[in-house]
């Protein structure tokens, strides 16, 4: 197995080394060779590649060559590089080799994310109402919908550029609207009298930037912080989508997101959630998360037409326990809680497994899905 990632001049590659170090050791237990490859030295012609491989001994990377992977894993780890050219040219070589797996070819767009899964009945009723921010007018009729709005970047990461606009009424009713700008781990909030002027503090925030705009749903809280759930799907030893564990996050004090790098922190989902709905309740809402994720998953997996092997989820509960979806990651950063991680890891290699078992035909059965897919959203599948 091959772990594909970008070239760097000033390191050997980008991307998580201790990740990769981690997927090197699991792979040595169940006996499949896993390496690091990468963009610059990418060549699947003949019989061997180059790539990076691990010595524990010494602690240290070694470039030589190896032999050809029977399963490449994408984890280019930022959009700009991999939506370059000569990385898209690799990625199309690798989706088209009849010998090769490769799955997760791309990361995910949240607008196209949500077009498919408002295309199924099945999904439909866990999604906000979410539309792309355009206009004034469609803000200030989305706001006359709901009392509050997220802002997000359609190409977003880890919690950066999103906002938060809300409907308020002050004392002398002068300021109608609220604005709250999430930076690093708390937000900066400014009010305006009317949509015109906070359309135009918008517009100087997100640039050139392509957003949507969410309905703001009202999260389940602990000690009057909001959290969300956090759901590792992916496939296992048989190739089947599973759930490799449930984490919480917990926003932090300033926030008005639950991401870690914004300010919130990792915490137990049974007890974030017993605290509102008691025991029963909890191991309720927990196999219906679970259920809900792994619909999610096949339903994202089938619409983009693409091989799938993990997605990470960001699941919210409201103080019903109804389950919304908020967010998919193609390309998930590695979870803390170590009964998480240890699976992950597992899953990973025993899919990989899996999938060099597979014979060279079914890569043509898989564009054949493509095909079928793009009917039903030609427009978006592509991205």
């Amino acid at each position: 197995m091959a772990i594909l990632t970008y070239s760097d001049e000033k390191r050997l590659f980008r991307g998580n080394q201790e990740n990769f170090i981690d997927l090197i050791r699991t792979g040595e237990e169940k006996g499949v060779l896993v390496y690091v490859m990468t963009t610059s030295d990418f060549k699947l012609t003949g019989k061997s590649a180059v790539g990076f491989s691990y010595h524990f001994q010494t602690k240290s990377w070694k470039k030589e060559l190896l032999p050809l992977p029977h399963v490449i894993y994408n984890r280019i780890p930022y959009r700009k590089f991999e939506l370059l050219p000569e990385v898209q040219q690799i990625i199309q070589t690798c989706m088209k080799h009849g010998q090769i797996q490769f799955f997760n070819p791309a990361f995910f767009n949240k607008w196209t994310l949500f077009e498919w899964l408002n295309k199924s009945k099945e999904t439909q009723e866990f999604i906000p109402t979410t539309q792309k921010l355009t206009t004034s007018d469609e803000l200030e009729k989305l706001l006359q919908k709901h009392p509050s709005l997220y802002l997000k970047p359609i190409r977003g990461k880890a919690g950066k550029g999103i906002m938060k606009v809300s409907r308020v009424q002050d004392k002398s009713k002068s300021r109608r609207f609220q604005l709250s700008v999430q930076d690093k781990t708390k937000s900066h909030i400014s009010r305006y009298t009317n949509v015109v002027q906070l359309w135009t503090q918008i517009q100087d925030m997100i640039g050139t930037q392509d957003y949507i705009m969410q309905q703001g749903i009202t999260l389940s809280n602990y000690k009057q912080r909001p959290f969300d759930l956090r759901v590792l799907v992916q496939k296992n030893g048989l190739g089947e989508w599973n759930i490799a564990g449930v984490g919480a996050r917990l926003a932090g004090k300033m926030s008005i997101t639950t991401h870690v790098p914004r300010g919130g922190s990792i915490d137990d989902p049974a007890k974030l959630l017993g605290a509102g709905f008691g025991t029963l309740g909890t191991r309720k809402i927990l196999r219906r998360a679970k259920r809900v994720a792994l619909i999610i998953a096949k339903q994202i997996e089938k619409s983009s037409g693409t091989m799938l092997g993990e997605m990470s989820m960001d699941l919210g509960v409201d103080g019903n326990g109804q389950i919304w979806f908020f967010e998919a990651n193609s390309k998930p950063m590695k979870f803390d809680e170590p009964h998480i991680r240890k699976k992950s890891l597992d899953n990973l290699i025993l899919y990989c497994i899996h999938l060099s078992k597979i014979s060279a035909k079914k890569p043509k059965a898989a564009g054949s899905v493509k095909k079928k897919a793009s009917k039903s959203a030609p427009q978006k599948a592509s991205r």
